[in-house]
């Protein structure tokens, strides 16, 4: 195991290939992300090893796509909510329009963030009130939603490489039938990487638990304000998450 600081790929191939060019052939599969640098070092350092996009990175820009869409029809709704005000007279108070589970239209969007990172079974009996309302008012974003809830379904699945193969071209027609310009966007980013993001069906390899630590990390160090004392800070990382 080696802990290397930073991405810079020359930099990491200097360390890496200090280790026995015998040893680093016997390495049979690599997970990365879709950085160019880390497939370059990936490719030089380790040459006969399989590359494997992590399902991790592509399940997270297929949910950026859809908060993405998300935050343009709040931005929309502030937009209304403000000519709303502006053309009412100083004594005259406009009417907000609140829906039955007491949410504006404005707050509708911004409290269905978490939700939609969420599949369907996950959500509390609040979530369903507020995502029948959105999917209502909302039909792009039910389909947006829908096309990420397919992309997890099919990693979810136990199956073969040439089924996954099969469901993801189906799953490419969808995007472009839908004709959304944030999944266009990630459907091409997908086409890029299609043989490493295929590998996956192979040994079904991630390193998303240790992803989803990373993030726990970040957010700790952000709450903090950063850093000062490192030896405190990973005392109390050891102390909070081991």
């Amino acid at each position: 195991m080696a802990i290397i600081k930073g991405t810079q790929s020359d930099f990491v191939m200097e360390h890496l290939l200090k280790i026995s060019r015998r040893l680093r052939i016997t390495v049979k599969e690599i997970t990365l992300d879709m950085a160019g640098s880390m497939n370059r070092i990936a490719k030089r350092c380790f040459p006969c090893a399989s590359l494997v996009v992590d399902r991790f990175h592509v399940q997270k820009l297929a949910i950026e796509a859809l908060q993405e869409m998300r935050i343009k029809h709040r931005w929309e709704a502030i937009e209304m909510e403000n000519n709303a005000l502006d053309q009412a007279s100083d004594k005259q108070v406009p009417e907000t329009e609140d829906f039955e589970n007491g949410d504006s239209r404005k707050q509708l969007l911004a409290r269905s963030r978490y939700l939609l990172y969420k599949s369907r079974e996950k959500w509390t009996l609040s979530q369903r009130q507020r995502a029948c309302i959105l999917f209502t008012q909302y039909p792009d974003l039910e389909q947006a939603y829908g096309l990420t809830d397919r992309l997890r379904q099919i990693y979810n699945q136990n199956i073969s490489k040439p089924i996954a193969m099969t469901k993801l071209a189906h799953w490419f027609k969808e995007v472009e039938e839908a004709g959304f310009k944030s999944f266009s966007t990630l459907r091409k980013t997908i086409m890029i990487h299609y043989r490493g993001i295929l590998n996956y069906f192979d040994k079904r390899s991630t390193n998303a638990a240790a992803e989803s630590f990373n993030a726990k990390i970040k957010n700790f160090r952000l709450q903090l304000r950063g850093v000062k004392d490192k030896t405190f800070f990973l005392f109390r990382l050891s102390k909070l998450f081991a």
